[in-house]
């Protein structure tokens, strides 16, 4: 799925750029571009592609070094109370984009109105009461960032299809500690079970809290 996925890939391609030699991102952006034809950053939309890149270029080492840099982006906390995990937010990209959209009242009303239940976006913007030039460039934006995630569909009378969305995740908190700012997100089980990233790293990324 991409959206929130594409929004991990793009951190974790930064983190390689920063934490990788030269030679060593010279050779994995010129295999992206033998296998597919564009660069590093295009790929870091769709993390199998991405995955399987860092697979031919480090092989039986490429997960572990995924799970090593994956960390500086998000942990995750099961509690033995809650049913759900906590996704803490590591890194400072996507933090703001959160905070960012949080701290705008449409967007923030945008998400409340799915939160109950998936709704296409006119109903969305018609409940909250948002222009619709506006309001359409603000529900794409949470789209593109992955806060929006398709969920189902509605049928017209025409015979078409429009998609229903609802918000990534279904909780959030926002702490502030010694200055920090601390973001943790309760993900959905759609995207949760759609995730190419927490699919494949989701056992190793958690760790255990009472």
């Amino acid at each position: 799925m991409p959206g929130f996925d594409s929004l991990i890939g793009k951190s974790l391609v930064h983190i390689i750029k920063k934490n990788l030699g030269q030679s060593t991102l010279e050779k994995i952006e010129s295999r992206v571009f033998e296998k597919f034809g564009t660069n590093l950053i295009q790929v870091s939309n769709d993390f199998p592609k991405l995955d399987l890149i860092l697979r031919e270029c480090f092989g039986d080492g490429a997960k572990g070094m995924e799970m090593q840099l994956l960390q500086h982006i998000i942990s995750v906390q099961q509690s033995q109370v809650e049913d759900k995990e906590w996704v803490t937010i590591e890194d400072p990209y996507i933090n703001r984009i959160i905070l960012e959209t949080i701290g705008d009242d449409d967007k923030k009303n945008i998400l409340n109105a799915v939160l109950d239940k998936p709704r296409i976006i006119s109903d969305i913007l018609e409940i909250c009461k948002i222009p619709q030039t506006s309001g359409y460039r603000k529900v794409n934006n949470l789209i593109q960032n992955g806060l929006l995630i398709i969920n189902g569909y509605e049928s017209t009378d025409d015979g078409r299809t429009i998609n229903k969305y609802r918000p990534v995740f279904d909780n959030i908190q926002i702490h502030v500690k010694k200055n920090r700012v601390i973001v943790q997100v309760q993900l959905t089980k759609e995207y949760l079970d759609n995730s190419s990233i927490f699919t494949m790293h989701f056992q190793n990324l958690t760790t255990h809290v009472p």
